[in-house]
């Protein structure tokens, strides 16, 4: 069989028989719906066709985006739902816009050039890294709503970008930390240059006007390092000190307080080794960590925010009369009705009044297919309604949703600190206090044996014992392993991830969009009748081509359209194909058609769903969520590895246990709910089992958040896979084989590390005691220690 060809737009397959096309670059070009079609046409007849000479990737199918009803995008003019995110200055207007459907850079360019075309329109510009478009234009002529048109028109769609203010804090305080690593950095390097110059290894012929100079110099540049870069651990040393608690920054403050006082002595009087060389490192190392640290919550806390893109902007709320009237989510109040067509998500939690649909709540319960509901029963706010109009009753807002509870599961779960980091804290802790304590002896003993060396012997014991090897020990290959796995597809997020994979002895697993690739195949169709699979699968594709139901999608597009369709939610589609009248669904409804007795579905396997026409029954056709291909093998490595398996999926279908005999899993559960599942891990955890959770949904958050190990999967929500602390990009299970030995690899170079820092602080502490070496000698032995950490860490670049 031929391969299909490609739609010229958006590259998905052209149906057999499609008539749509355009005259794009001179040439007919064949087009697989209508929506690309009318795209098409527009970005023609606005003479920017070039766009598709110059694209490096085809387009997303325009019916694949957010769509916005005319009435809700009129909402957008009114002057209190612009007031947040429209800034009006004079007679222009000024918005940011986040834009979804763009997939080269030609995209851009197609973008701003139709946008500027537009009259009224004095400025657009997108941000191609994170699509956000910056719009400036004369409110009075073209107003807001038309604008989001226009982007429609050519393919994209946008919505008002309003950044979240927790976001925005920790977004200022990232710019400013890079800021100061990048001040350090500079200025740490002309320091070096400066300082070495006045070294006597290198000090040949230099003057005694020039040492003075090459000293003042040094002082001018390391000062802003101090007072700028360094000042949020003088200010943490303060903080500690008041509280009684010691901490990384008491020891870094003092030894970057001591070697910045002993090099303005040494500048002052001319005597002496200069130690800024030794600040300047002190402070790169220790700003990379901090600035990594912040990355890692901006991405949490930003992602959290976006958790309310589930809830639709505006609904159709309803007067007494049952007129409805579109107002935004912030106007409902509890008790109102409001009407939720096809296709719209609900608005809030609340109960059904009139109606009956299916509700697609996948993203919440993990269910597979959408639920039948009707009235009287609950539903949940950011669920989406399938296929008939429901007459919903508001019972809970806000905070009060399933939705927020959710998010506060999910807080609950992160608040919870592991054994492992209270362990660390405690021992770097310890281990601080054995340093200061021991400076301060040595310090009193050496004012009775040469008051003149004291000081000097003091800060070189706390510049040698510095803990930079130590701290560098576990992070560096942690960040060396991170790069690696990056690169097979798997993204950690959080440093612990490589280290607590050696020590995990049981797996819990979600099935839907995780084991399974999480949406519906077409995997056989069974012939009943004297038409063969072809001209079957083409009726029921004709049918289900007017469905919004997920099923529909498995049957792909049809080349010939129904000319009347029917939903009957929960049993099926009815309508007429070709003058021959139709039904598809569950057996007991299609046979109704004929008034035939049901036939015995052949197999177990699947979702069995019935063709049939007024004469009987034409073909089965049977419906999989398929495995991933590569599910069995990572199966196989958790129970080499002597681990625990479990299946915990909020899909309450025979699937789950399906899924689970294929698999060989012998524990498995369906229908759990967030808080099943997270009481399931903290039984877990009572028993002492330590916990790998690999998922997908936002059902599965709380449990990611509480597990020892998350695991989120590529095309898992955002709020997933910042709560999960690795992200599966790739979708591909077998790079978690990869991360399983990465991870052995890693803890036996973090091992080696630890070893390494602790004998070069074991050794050289008493040295440096003894007054044998002095702060530019113990500077040195400090950055070897640390460089030799960092180049053994590097080795796990190596994939």
């Amino acid at each position: 069989m031929a391969s299909p060809t490609p739609c010229f737009h958006c590259g998905l397959p052209v149906p057999a028989g499609s008539r749509f096309r355009a005259q794009v670059l001179g040439a007919p070009r064949e087009l697989c719906c209508p929506g690309c079609q009318a795209v098409a046409e527009a970005i023609v007849a606005g003479g920017l066709e070039h766009y598709y000479k110059h694209r490096s990737d085809t387009a997303a199918n325009p019916q694949n985006l957010p769509q916005a009803l005319p009435d809700e995008l009129a909402l957008f003019d009114r002057a209190e739902v612009q007031q947040p995110f429209v800034q009006h200055q004079g007679e222009l207007s000024e918005t940011c816009l986040l834009i979804e459907g763009i997939s080269c850079a030609a995209c851009g360019w197609l973008i701003e050039k139709h946008l500027r075309s537009l009259p009224g329109v004095a400025e657009a510009r997108l941000n191609l890294s994170n699509h956000r478009l910056q719009v400036r234009w004369a409110d009075s002529q073209l107003p807001l709503s038309a604008l989001l048109k226009e982007l429609r028109r050519i393919g994209y769609a946008g919505h008002p970008w309003q950044a979240d203010s927790a976001a925005e804090q920790l977004a200022q305080e990232n710019r400013r930390a890079m800021r100061e690593l990048g001040v350090a950095g500079m200025l740490w390097m002309q320091v070096m240059m400066a300082t070495m110059a006045t070294w006597p290894e290198f000090n040949v012929d230099l003057s005694p006007e020039l040492d003075k100079i090459l000293r003042w110099v040094s002082l001018f540049l390391t000062t802003p390092i101090v007072f700028y870069c360094c000042g949020q651990f003088f200010r943490g040393a303060l903080r500690d000190l008041r509280t009684r608690h010691l901490s990384m920054d008491v020891s870094v403050s003092l030894a970057i307080g001591g070697a910045y006082v002993a090099g303005i002595w040494s500048t002052v009087t001319g005597q002496g080794e200069l130690y800024f060389d030794a600040v300047g490192m002190f402070a790169l190392f220790l700003l990379t960590g901090r600035y990594l640290e912040r990355r890692a919550r901006e991405r949490t806390a930003a992602a959290t925010a976006q958790l309310v893109n589930l809830l639709p902007a505006s609904c159709l709320r309803l007067d007494d009369e049952g007129h409805s009237q579109r107002v935004l989510l912030s106007e409902l109040a509890v008790g109102d009705r409001v009407l939720v067509p096809p296709g719209a998500l609900m608005p809030a939690d609340g109960r059904i009044l009139a109606g009956q649909s299916s509700i697609d709540e996948s993203l919440l319960t993990g269910e597979y297919l959408p639920q039948a509901r009707a009235t009287g029963d609950q539903v949940t706010a950011g669920t989406l309604n399938v296929e008939g109009p429901l007459t919903v009753q508001v019972q809970a807002l806000g905070d009060a949703t399933r939705l927020s509870a959710i998010v506060r599961l999910l807080e609950r779960a992160q608040s919870d600190k592991p054994r492992l980091a209270e362990l660390a804290d405690r021992v770097a802790q310890w281990f601080l206090l054995v340093v200061l304590v021991t400076a301060a002896l040595v310090g009193l003993v050496w004012w009775q044996i040469d008051p003149s060396r004291a000081f000097w012997v003091v800060l070189a014991l706390l510049v040698a014992t510095c803990p930079c090897a130590l701290a560098l020990a576990t992070p560096t290959a942690l960040t060396a392993a991170t790069g690696t796995l990056h690169k097979l597809g798997l993204l950690l997020t959080r440093g612990h991830v490589l280290e607590g994979l050696n020590q995990i002895d049981t797996v819990i697993f979600d099935k839907t969009g995780t084991l399974t690739e999480g949406r519906l195949t077409l995997s056989a169709i069974h012939p009943l009748g004297e038409l063969d699979g072809d001209a079957c699968l083409a009726l029921a594709a004709a049918l289900e081509n007017r469905s919004e139901h997920p099923i529909a999608r498995a049957f792909g597009r049809a080349a010939q359209a129904a000319e009347r369709v029917d939903s009957v939610p929960g049993l099926g589609l009815q309508g007429v194909v070709g003058g021959r009248q139709l039904r598809i669904g569950q057996a007991d409804f299609v046979s109704q058609l004929s008034g035939r007795d049901a036939p015995a579905i052949p197999g177990a396997q699947g979702q069995w769903l019935l063709l049939g026409d007024t004469q009987g029954p034409l073909a089965w056709f049977v419906l999989d969520d398929r495995l991933r291909d590569d599910a069995p093998a990572l199966l196989a490595a958790c129970r080499a590895r002597g681990w625990q398996v479990l299946l915990l999926s909020g899909d309450s279908s025979p699937m789950v246990q399906a899924v689970a005999a294929q698999l060989g899993i012998e524990q498995a559960r369906g229908g759990m709910t967030p808080d099943a599942k997270l009481a399931e891990l903290k039984k877990l955890h009572e028993q002492g089992h330590r916990v790998l959770m690999l998922g997908d949904g936002v059902n599965d958050v709380p449990v990611l958040a509480g597990a020892d190990i998350s695991v989120a999967m590529g095309s898992a929500t955002d709020l997933a896979k910042t709560s999960a602390d690795a992200v599966l990009l790739s979708n591909r299970l077998d790079s978690l084989l990869h991360a399983f030995e990465l991870a052995r690899r890693t803890r036996r170079i973090i091992v080696e590390n630890l070893v390494w820092a602790s004998l070069y602080n074991g050794l050289v502490l008493p040295v440096a005691a003894l007054g044998w070496i002095t702060p530019i000698w113990a500077a040195l032995g400090m950055s070897f220690s640390s460089l030799l950490v960092v180049l053994n860490a590097l080795r796990l670049t190596r994939s």
